[in-house]
């Protein structure tokens, strides 16, 4: 539970949909005391029972399972640790940028692209970014969160120049939105 608190940047979104993951210390059944509730995403209390009779939970917290975002250099999903040390050293001045569900890196005259789920887990990444540079008194980059169409415009212009094509840097979302039906 103690590496739980080192995750910046956690997975909120799976398959289209928003989730919340969240860890259970189970015991052999003795006499319980108190049953244990837990509280959905209205506030409501919602007691739990266990479906097997020789286990009780004692007790549930929360869980911050890390999100992983592909690196498109090496086709690979990588943690937000291995992106910050791996692609923002301390030397020189970095700027990056967010387009659409995409991060742009630019270290002098190399440029990385990486690609996250939606726009919205982008923008938490950006901020997740952001955090850790206040934290460790890091000033060696800029992040370029809302771009006008000018910019919008020159980055896809730089992106198309280094192979990537228009309509995946278009692309919004990785995964289909959720449908009722």
């Amino acid at each position: 539970m103690d590496e739980n608190d080192n995750v910046d940047f956690d997975v909120q979104t799976e398959n289209g949909k928003t989730c919340v993951y969240e860890v259970a210390i189970l015991e052999r059944k003795k006499d319980q005391l108190f049953p244990i509730y837990t509280k959905d995403e209205f506030g409501r209390n919602i007691k739990l029972d266990f479906e097997d009779d020789n286990y009780h939970i004692t007790k549930i917290s929360k869980y911050k399972h890390p999100e992983k975002i592909l690196d498109l250099q090496t086709n690979k999903r990588i943690e937000f640790n291995t992106f910050f040390y791996r692609y923002l050293p301390k030397e020189g001045i970095k700027l990056v940028s967010k387009l659409n569900n995409k991060i742009i890196v630019q270290n002098d005259e190399e440029l990385n692209l990486f690609v996250l789920k939606n726009e919205f887990d982008a923008n938490r990444f950006m901020e997740s970014l952001v955090r850790r540079f206040i934290k460790n008194k890091r000033g060696d980059a800029m992040f370029v969160i809302d771009s006008s169409s000018p910019q919008k415009k020159e980055l896809y212009n730089l992106l198309e120049s280094k192979g990537y094509s228009k309509s995946f840097l278009y692309r919004k979302e990785t995964t289909y939105s959720p449908r009722n039906i």
